[in-house]
């Protein structure tokens, strides 16, 4: 059985958790463990714990990007909590800072952004998950990218905790350092028209709305849009759109979502992805490259 971080209470620790239901796609298997570490010391102690003991950890977040594998999760999984520290603002000449904790959800940046008066977030709007998977994945829509507006992050690693700025990223993907966790995340935003900002995210979300299988369980964009294409339309173009797989299909409304339609499992969704990547690659030798993270074992 595996050994446990003996600063954890039994309260923080539970074994054979299943997973499906932590994740906006509702499929997966088990944790071999799931850890909920109570304070941030208590984070540092398990991550410490795990790198001596050469046991695997991830990290779940908001569930909203990620595909659990059939087979479980084996490790440590980490559930950090949504108020490690007190939020913080701090007002600047044209605007303020807003330092979260990674285990809030995006929608927090944004409903603070409001009530400070304050804009340049909107794109966040309407996109689930946490902070600090916004900072790791550098989500965004074509309206913007969540590290455009991080001015730091700060840091759990084996050795302690530490802000850290100037990080590099690009479309989809933060550089963070091996092993690191996401513990809060500090947002510099200015002072503006806080009834155009409004207006920009109504309009945003009505789109989506239309356009996107909200309703539905699924994890957002599967794909990463190829350079100077919608990885979507190169999909629909093979005609796959509304193809199934058990019972996962290619949405009909938005041909880079995969939705569940009840009972799917991972492995119908990984041959989905897969059927679309050969299908593509096939009829336009563009390699489509996945968005959502994939975590644990799946079958083969």
């Amino acid at each position: 059985m595996l050994p446990l971080p003996p600063t954890l209470t039994p309260a923080e620790a539970k074994r054979n958790e299943p997973l499906a239901p932590w994740t906006s796609v509702r499929v997966g298997g088990a944790a071999e463990v799931v850890l909920r570490p109570a304070t941030p010391d208590a984070l540092v102690a398990t991550l410490r714990f795990a790198a001596e003991t050469n046991t695997p950890v991830t990290i779940l977040g908001g569930g909203a990007n990620t595909l659990v594998g059939d087979l479980g999760v084996p490790g440590f999984t980490v559930k950090l909590p949504s108020d490690y520290f007190p939020e913080e603002i701090s007002t600047t000449g044209d605007g303020a800072t807003l330092t979260l904790n990674a285990g809030s959800a995006i929608a927090r940046v944004v409903t603070l952004m409001k009530a400070q008066g304050l804009v340049g977030a909107e794109f966040l709007a309407g996109i689930p998950g946490t902070l600090g998977g916004a900072a790791a994945m550098n989500a965004g829509t074509k309206h913007g990218e969540a590290m455009t507006v991080i001015d730091a992050v700060e840091l759990a690693t084996p050795a302690g905790l530490g802000w850290v700025t100037g990080l590099t990223y690009r479309y989809r993907h933060t550089d963070l350092p091996a092993g690191a966790v996401v513990t809060r995340v500090r947002f510099r935003l200015r002072r503006g028209d806080v009834a155009e900002s409004q207006a920009k995210m109504d309009a945003d979300l009505a789109y989506r709305k239309r356009t996107q299988p909200l309703a539905q369980p699924n994890f957002g964009s599967v794909f990463t849009n190829p350079p100077g294409h919608f990885a979507g339309a190169l999909i629909e173009q093979v005609q796959l759109k509304g193809h199934r797989i058990g019972h996962a299909q290619i949405s009909t409304l938005h041909a880079n979502w995969i939705v569940n339609l009840g009972g799917a499992t991972a492995h119908d969704v990984t041959r989905l992805m897969a059927l679309a990547q050969q299908r593509v690659r096939e009829a336009t030798g563009i390699e489509l490259t996945p968005e959502v993270k994939k975590v644990g074992r799946f079958l083969p």
